[in-house]
């Protein structure tokens, strides 16, 4: 075994437990309770948070003792990292044990709800495709399949398609009805975005420009909106034709770096987490309880009407089914998504010599090797003083030859950032990509000349929606103006660092 691979990654004497960002709040409120009650011979909960797809690999790597994902369906990718670390080794995913739950709901501001008829009628999948017919102004959204939340809403929406409740099985995927009804919904989405669930509900408590109708969310989500938001209310729309419960599971890593002190840990903080009085605090963050027997509607629930949720909702509960599965409806989705316009708007201009334009070309080049299939179209735009459009990659073939042209990019001359990211905005409504998601990003160290009301002004005259993202190079980036033109377009800022380069075409993939 290669000892280099699991170097020592916690505080010493404590159970290192990595946990999903969207039970924050649950879960320090855990550990803070355990860690001042545990016995004195038991190890300390020290909590890391961290994505759950950059969770799995920090387990793999022995960064971990234990982890605590929005779902169980990452243990499958927690074994496949095993696998590659360690090739035929035994299961990495040791004791696993559940405390919390949370269904998967289209969260939807109240009014529009009203407007579309509920609670008189319920609302489906199906429903949001119609409205956006009816209405091309209405918005909505759901994560990726990189996601839990985003695989099993598609599984969802496959389930309504087909009219099967049971758990399905490699034979129901044939499904016309199944097949048809999801690339009818998924033609509808706006954008896809595993980050949106958080973003868009910090955006509508800031009362800033949501583009967003309805998205889909955790029920303990909408909790948390309606008891923080003071103007405007959420309302969790339970499918009725089915839907899944994140399972938020605590799962032992049986690596060999995980020693019998921290294994007791696990198992003083597995119990913990299911006595009666924790399953309160369960209850009180928002989340549904575990445990049989405890009540949602006790004294302390916020499962109340004014939250909008309801303890007693009709929707189908839907069972997980095997990996195998899952990784077909991955595929599925791959064929009906909604695909996408993209345009990688790049700086040549004299600041970015050296180190930044290597490391642009670098990013550029692996961002085009992981581009899969021909459904999304790509260009990529150069600017400095001028803006010129080099070359479009429609499918495979075009790799090579637009990876010699970017090879080939040479710095000089000022920053028209604004103007270059305009000029895609334009070729954008020019190509009538009203069935696409379309999306610009821009690869700078920000130093631009010029008014950003301007850009402001072209991204809300744009007859299509524009995501804009940014990548900033250098240690002199101009992060603010970064932040500020990905905002403008519902996007995201990221930094140039290694390991955003490494899974950029990943991070970016995520909302188209």
């Amino acid at each position: 075994r290669r000892p280099e691979l699991f170097p020592r990654h916690s505080i010493p004497g404590s159970l290192t437990v990595a946990y999903s960002p969207d039970k924050e709040n649950l879960f320090l409120d855990l550990v803070t309770s355990f860690n001042a009650s545990r016995p004195p011979n038991v190890l300390p909960i020290h909590p890391v948070m961290i994505d759950p797809s950059e969770m799995v690999k920090g387990a793999a790597k022995g960064k971990f003792d234990a982890i605590t994902p929005d779902s169980l369906v990452w243990v499958t990718e927690l074994e496949k990292e095993w696998q590659k670390e360690e090739p035929g080794a035994s299961t990495l995913a040791g004791a696993i044990v559940k405390y919390a739950l949370s269904p998967i709901v289209i969260a939807m501001l109240e009014e529009t709800a009203n407007q579309m008829g509920y609670p008189e009628s319920l609302i489906d999948w199906q429903d949001l495709a119609d409205q956006v017919d009816e209405d091309p102004t209405f918005k909505w959204s759901h994560p990726p399949v990189s996601s839990a939340t985003g695989l099993l809403t598609t599984t969802a929406v496959f389930h309504a398609g087909s009219g099967k409740s049971e758990v399905l099985t490699p034979e129901d995927l044939e499904s016309a009805d199944g097949q048809g009804y999801l690339n009818d919904v998924e033609a509808t989405v706006e954008r896809y975005g595993s980050e949106s669930e958080d973003r868009i509900i910090t955006r509508l408590l800031a009362q800033r420009r949501n583009p967003l109708d309805a998205f889909v969310a955790q029920e303990q989500s909408v909790i948390r909106f309606n008891r923080r938001s003071e103007d405007k209310s959420l309302v969790a729309i339970y499918p009725p034709a089915g839907t899944f419960s994140m399972d938020h599971p605590l799962v032992l890593l049986d690596g060999p770096w995980v020693k019998l002190p921290q294994q007791r840990a696990f198992e003083e903080f597995a119990k913990f987490l299911t006595q009666d009085a924790q399953q309160q605090r369960v209850l009180r963050r928002g989340f549904r309880p575990s445990k049989e027997g405890v009540s949602l509607k006790a004294e302390e629930s916020v499962f109340r009407p004014e939250f909008n949720v309801d303890p007693n909702a009709a929707s189908t509960p839907l069972t997980v089914p095997s990996d195998g599965v899952l990784e077909e409806i991955r595929g599925l989705w791959r064929r009906t998504k909604k695909p996408a316009n993209m345009y990688l708007v790049v700086d040549v201009s004299g600041s970015m010599a050296g180190q930044k334009l290597d490391g642009v070309k670098e990013a550029l080049i692996t961002f085009i090797d992981q581009v899969e299939g021909d459904r999304d179209q790509l260009r990529l735009v150069t600017f400095s003083d001028e803006v010129n459009e080099v070359e479009s990659l429609h499918g495979p073939q075009d790799k090579e030859a637009l990876k010699a042209k970017i090879r080939a990019l040479n710095s000089g001359g000022s920053t028209e950032l604004y103007k270059a990211v305009t000029f895609a905005i334009d070729r954008l409504e020019e190509a009538g990509g009203q069935d696409r998601i379309n999306a610009i990003i821009a690869m700078t160290d920000g130093k631009t000349q010029g008014d950003i009301a301007v850009l402001d002004t072209k991204i809300r005259r744009a007859n299509i929606p524009v995501l804009l993202f940014t990548v900033g190079y250098g240690k002199d980036a101009d992060n603010n103006v970064l932040v500020r033109i990905a905002r403008l377009g519902n996007g995201q800022a990221y930094e140039a660092d290694p390991a955003t380069i490494d899974r950029l075409y990943e991070l970016l993939s995520s909302f188209f």
